[in-house]
């Protein structure tokens, strides 16, 4: 069998997974540990973290476009001003407003000052009736805040009476002050009294914090959140993160409130502007339309009309009129010019006169009357007596002067007519000239009208619009209410306990895990034996276990160790490497000191002893020798004294070790100086040509090679070269050292012995770790843990 067929395994191609998973749980009290210490911590962090609670509101904005409530204005449509439907963005960006939100604070009255109580590790604001003293603000000049961060915060503490109380100002000495006297600070003045629902002692500090309510509401600003539930809805909901519940519903509820009169206060603005503007055009149309009504009525007054259509026909009424007066007058005038030609005429200066025929004149009639009796009675006469009487000459005088009356008259009547007449035709010119301007009348007076026309319809309008106007002013509503009380969480929503728990526990897995992971990935030492495998192709004789004891000789007779097992397993490793070749010399190096070279001497001879062999072990490390003293051996004389003093012979160096019979050891001697010079001496070759003939193997213990070269200058006299690296000792770089040895060939047969192996090395596979542990041994009883869980619940 050649020197490979001892790698039982090569080098993985794949993660094991179970392995790796087993590099984590050997080291399972750290994960605990990790996780119990994280515990604390979130224990701690929750007990002396201040829990914020989120308080929300739900509002409903009336918004025509996403089916808001009907506004109340609606019956107004016609009127534009009272029909601005809102938008839900705009009311989100006024509601955001931060001058919205510093006049609610400004109305809270619980807000300024803060009160804050004091303790041991946490301090925590209270607010409302849970506030230790009652503030009266005098005055206030928030602007002095700004200046410096301590300005406006003040600690009080009560005295033992309870009757006073002490403030103190950074950087100031404390004052005494009784409750409701006035205190006198830089940035203002007030009263504080004791809060009767707080009862205060006299160990409690309070601190007062006047607050810059600007600055203040820009900070909270940040902490709120208003957004649209839903973009079908016109629903807006406001939510606020606080430490203080009852604080965050008293802001909520006031920023809707002032939101809400804001929302008010515009539509009455708006109310009580439209109707002075509709007051001031009232005024101002009052005297228009009374011109308008002066000009119509001077229209009508100076064109002599009322109303055309009735004026028209009224003058065509009197103009028929007039044309019969005149037809008449010419008629009169006729029948006076018949008379007055009548009465003229010399032939008829004793005949009746005919009667007036319509003239209806009293006196002609009465004159022409007395004349016909005058004449019937002068007829009468003339039938009685001479024509010559004297009554015919009276009667017939008293004829002729009636007769010249009615002459006059009817020369006065006909005067009359004919002045009648002359009227009658002008008024029948006029009449008949006003019918004519008719139309022109008509359409001036028109225009006038429809001006007036309009402005009565104007009057009328913002009339009725003054009184919608009132209507909406008497009647305004806001433009939201509420759908969903403010109210607060019950639960805190930051720390969320179960999620700081369940971070620490996975924080407690993950330190450990990194730690682990970390420490792995940062070690530059051999770890594992895939640390080996991955960087060199050197067969590797073995492992060898961590050793519990100080004893140097682990293997004895009799003996069933776990370790001894491992020796015994390199033992039949080795035979099998060497394949018939001869193996009596075997040397042992490493890279640097303290990797268990001389353990592993010791010990790999004592377990060829066991086999029947006789062994020696050469104490080659002349610089640091400890072999013998690892075996409780002295000697005065070594491998340096045979070298040196040339008649003494070699198997007088020998020390046989008692406790284990056909091991023999050869001390280093004293220290020289020139040890690697020292090597090269003949003396060296006597020393093995003479041990090879008394024992079965030479095991040399040689200095390090990654500090010296004596090893290569004793490689020539091995046969079989062992190397020895150390778990979390040696470092991986060192490996390019042996690495180098093997393909150099500078030590023949060269093989690897892993020491000090414990169970964090292990990954899953391995030569002799665990190969034989407590094989023939009886193992200790297991014991389950759902048995003792039993057993503990019987108790």
């Amino acid at each position: 069998m050649n020197e490979e067929s001892i790698l039982s395994t090569e080098q993985p191609k794949e993660i094991n997974l179970r392995a790796e998973i087993t590099r984590y749980t050997r080291n399972w009290y750290w994960f605990v540990l990790g996780i119990l210490i994280c515990f604390l911590a979130a224990f701690l962090y929750l007990r002396y973290t201040t829990p914020v609670y989120q308080t929300s509101a739900e509002l409903l904005v009336k918004d025509d476009k996403k089916g808001g409530a009907t506004d109340a204005m609606q019956t107004f449509q016609d009127l534009d001003i009272f029909n601005s439907t809102k938008n839900v963005d705009n009311e989100i960006r006024v509601l955001k407003s931060k001058s919205l939100l510093l006049r609610a604070l400004r109305l809270l009255p619980n807000l300024q000052p803060g009160q804050f109580v004091e303790g041991n590790i946490r301090t925590s604001e209270v607010y409302g009736e849970n506030q230790p003293f009652i503030i009266k603000l005098d005055t206030l000049n928030e602007d002095s805040l700004l200046k410096s961060e301590e300005t406006g915060e003040l600690r009080l503490s009560l005295n033992k009476s309870k009757n006073s109380f002490a403030i103190q100002q950074k950087g100031r000495t404390a004052q005494e002050y009784s409750f409701g006297q006035l205190i006198k600070q830089p940035f203002g003045r007030f009263r504080v009294y004791a809060n009767p629902k707080y009862k205060a002692q006299p160990n409690d500090n309070i601190i007062l914090q006047f607050r810059n309510l600007a600055q203040y509401a820009n900070l909270y600003a940040e902490k709120m959140n208003i957004s649209v539930s839903d973009k079908q809805t016109s629903t807006i909901i406001l939510t606020v993160k606080d430490a203080v519940p009852y604080r965050a519903e008293d802001i909520i509820n006031k920023l809707i409130e002032v939101y809400n009169q804001d929302a008010i206060n515009d539509k009455n603005v708006t109310s009580q502007n439209t109707i002075r503007f509709i007051d001031d055009r009232l005024r101002t149309l009052v005297g228009e339309l009374s011109g308008v009504e002066r000009q119509v009525s001077e229209f009508k007054q100076k064109n002599a009309v009322t109303d055309i259509t009735s004026d028209v026909t009224q003058y065509f009424t009197q103009t028929q009129g007039l044309y019969q007066k005149l037809e008449e007058a010419k008629l009169q005038s006729g029948i006076l010019g018949s008379l007055q030609s009548y009465i003229n005429k010399p032939g008829n200066a004793h005949n009746m006169v005919p009667s007036s025929m319509g003239i209806e004149d009293p006196t002609l009639n009465s004159l022409i009357q007395t004349f016909n009796e005058l004449q019937l009675k002068r007829q009468q006469t003339l039938a009685t007596v001479e024509p010559e009487n004297l009554i015919i000459k009276n009667l017939e005088k008293s004829i002729d002067n009636i007769r010249k009356s009615i002459a006059e008259n009817i020369r006065n009547l006909q005067k009359g007519v004919a002045v009648a007449q002359g009227q009658v035709k002008h008024d029948y010119g006029q009449f008949q000239s006003k019918i004519k301007t008719v139309p022109a009348v008509e359409r001036q007076l028109l225009e006038i009208q429809r001006e007036q026309g309009i402005k009565q319809s104007i009057y009328q309008y913002l009339l009725q619009k003054k009184e919608e106007s009132l209507i909406s002013l008497a009647a305004t509503v806001s433009n939201s209410r509420i759908i969903d009380d403010t109210a607060s969480g019950r639960i805190p929503v930051s720390p969320k306990k179960g999620l700081v728990y369940l971070g620490a526990f996975l924080l407690g897995l993950l330190i450990p895990f990194g730690v682990i992971y970390a420490g792995d990935l940062l070690n530059d030492k051999v770890r594992l034996q895939k640390d080996i495998l991955s960087r060199t192709n050197i067969p590797i004789l073995g492992e060898i276990m961590h050793a519990k004891s100080d004893d140097e000789l682990v293997v004895k007779e009799n003996t069933r160790t776990p370790i001894s097992e491992m020796f015994r397993l390199i033992r039949s490793n080795l035979k099998f490497a060497v394949s018939g070749k001869e193996d009596k010399v075997i040397i042992v190096t490493s890279s640097m000191s303290g990797e268990g070279k001389t353990f592993f001497c010791t010990n790999l001879g004592a377990s060829l002893v066991l086999s029947g062999k006789k062994v020696v072990l050469l104490e080659f490390d002349l610089r640091k020798p400890k072999l013998l003293k690892g075996l409780g051996l002295t000697s005065s004389k070594g491998i340096s004294n045979f070298v040196i003093d040339k008649g003494l012979n070699p198997l007088s160096l020998t020390q046989p070790v008692s406790s284990l019979k056909g091991l023999d050891v050869v001390g280093a001697g004293p220290i020289p100086p020139n040890p690697s010079e020292l090597l090269l001496s003949e003396r060296i070759f006597e020393l093995f040509d003479a041990l090879k003939h008394k024992y079965d193997h030479i095991i040399i213990d040689s200095p390090p090679v990654g500090q010296v070269s004596d090893a290569f200058t004793l490689g020539i006299f091995a046969h079989l070269s062992v190397y020895v690296v150390r778990y979390n000792y040696t470092f991986k770089e060192q490996l390019n050292i042996v690495q180098d040895i093997y393909n150099n060939k500078k030590l023949n047969n060269l093989m690897i012995v892993l020491n000090d192996a414990k169970p964090k090395n292990s990954y899953g596979y391995g030569y002799g770790y665990g190969y034989g542990y407590g094989y023939g041994v009886e193992p200790a009883p297991k014991r389950h843990f759902s048995k003792l869980f039993q057993r503990f619940l019987k108790r």
